[in-house]
């Protein structure tokens, strides 16, 4: 029986997937449940499973966009799998050969052996193929020890490893006679995500009117607090203790002061949240994405930094799905990690706000009359000055500025704690 492979939809308002690549070639046997391709939209990455086990007919090309619900291939129900070939006489004789050399040289160390040939031989899983094109390696470059001969994420990392440790020689000096210009071009058709983010990004900047605000925190006692627990912490709760957690923490805060921060325009209505669903950008390999974090503002630090280190694997591996990307209420981005000092993050729609992080520089600063070194961080926040007004952003960072400063606070909902104890 044949069966048809139709294009499933990642979410409810998405009319065109795309074939990112095929798992399997033309003409293969595959088993029910395994996966032979990857899909992207212009907000997930899913793959395709075959519903049978047989022959392997595919209708629809690599990067080809086609409608959801297309037939993208069939599944020969009624072809039998290949017989597998007995090699136990060969291998026995390879033994036997193999034996007298051996008697002759000394043993050497013991090495993974790679994995036999199969239906896979060569072929890159989803997270290596992802490492390959992006570090421009080939696949006869890379020793395949995974399942049937497939290589494997361990497998790409492990050649780069020995590849980055050859030394190559020196290029010999050009003379201006055999000097190249190397003016060559190439294009690359773009992903169904990055016109997305393409689009959204534009629209942003045509349908809100964005402004930026900016202040600076001394980030001297979170990290003197990272330095004196980040192992206790990471022994007891399995995650390590970053800035993320941090922010996360002192915006939820700020939030219960300044709500609006919080909230988004529908029509000609405001919609403001009693919770904190906080998105945290992530650079993915095919773009950015922004996972959310739900409830946040309910979650302790170690919830917090375990979420976001599930989520950005989650990204990094393309295995996103809708719901954790969307219904976000405020966003986070952290260019510091690439070593920007300042930047203007644009805001992720519908939301009304986004906190912008830079990194972290010693600068010399005035302290109580005193120039002293500090850890020094810039903040940004741009805002949609059509439901937030200059006075509650500049307020909400300057409360984001003091809970970074003194982590305390965060206890005591950005009040004073003594304050707080006398009830006032």
């Amino acid at each position: 029986m044949i069966k048809e492979i139709k294009l499933p939809s990642p979410g409810e308002s998405i009319n065109e997937v795309q074939i990112s690549q095929w798992l399997k070639k033309d003409g293969d046997y595959v088993d029910k449940d395994e996966e032979i391709a990857e899909i992207d939209s212009d907000k997930a990455t899913l793959t395709l499973s075959a519903e049978q086990a047989g022959i392997l007919k595919i209708l629809v090309k690599e990067g080809e966009t086609v409608p959801v619900g297309t037939v993208a291939c069939t599944i020969d129900g009624d072809a039998k799998a290949p017989e597998k070939k007995s090699t136990a006489p060969e291998k026995q004789k390879d033994a036997a050969v193999a034996e007298k050399p051996a008697e002759k040289e000394k043993a050497a160390p013991a090495e993974k052996a790679p994995a036999k040939a199969g239906y896979a031989s060569g072929v890159p899983s989803p997270a290596a193929d992802k490492i390959m094109r992006e570090q421009q390696v080939s696949a006869q470059e890379v020793k395949s020890t995974g399942k049937d001969g497939r290589i494997t994420k361990a497998d790409v990392l492990e050649s780069m490893k020995q590849k980055d440790g050859v030394k190559a020689p020196a290029p010999a000096p050009k003379t201006a006679a055999v000097m190249d210009s190397g003016r060559n071009e190439r294009r690359e058709k773009m992903s169904m995500l990055r016109k997305k983010i393409a689009q959204r990004l534009v629209a942003v900047k045509n349908e809100t009117a964005m402004l930026t605000t900016f202040n600076e925190a001394d980030m001297s006692n979170i990290m003197n607090i990272r330095k004196q627990f980040k192992d206790s912490f990471k022994e007891k709760y399995g995650v390590s203790l970053g800035f993320m957690s941090f922010f996360t923490k002192a915006v939820t805060e700020a939030m219960k002061s300044f709500p609006a921060v919080n909230a988004r325009i529908e029509g000609d209505e405001i919609i403001y949240h009693d919770y904190a669903d906080i998105g945290i950008a992530v650079s993915a390999p095919k773009g950015l994405m922004v996972p959310v974090i739900r409830n946040a503002e309910s979650m302790s630090l170690a919830q917090i930094e375990a979420a976001i280190a599930d989520l950005a694997g989650k990204a990094r591996d393309s295995k996103l799905s809708m719901e954790e990307m969307t219904g976000g209420t405020f966003t986070i981005t952290n260019g510091g990690v690439f070593g920007s000092m300042m930047s203007t993050p644009i805001i992720n729609p519908p939301q009304s706000a986004i906190l912008g992080m830079h990194n972290i520089v010693e600068r010399p600063v005035a302290v109580n009359g005193k120039v002293e070194i500090r850890p020094m961080m810039y903040l940004a926040v741009s805002y949609d000055h059509r439901i937030i007004d200059g006075r509650e952003s500049v307020g909400f960072l300057v409360k984001v500025k003091q809970m970074l400063e003194e982590p305390v606070k965060m206890l005591y909902s950005g009040n004073d704690p003594v304050k707080q104890l006398l009830g006032m």
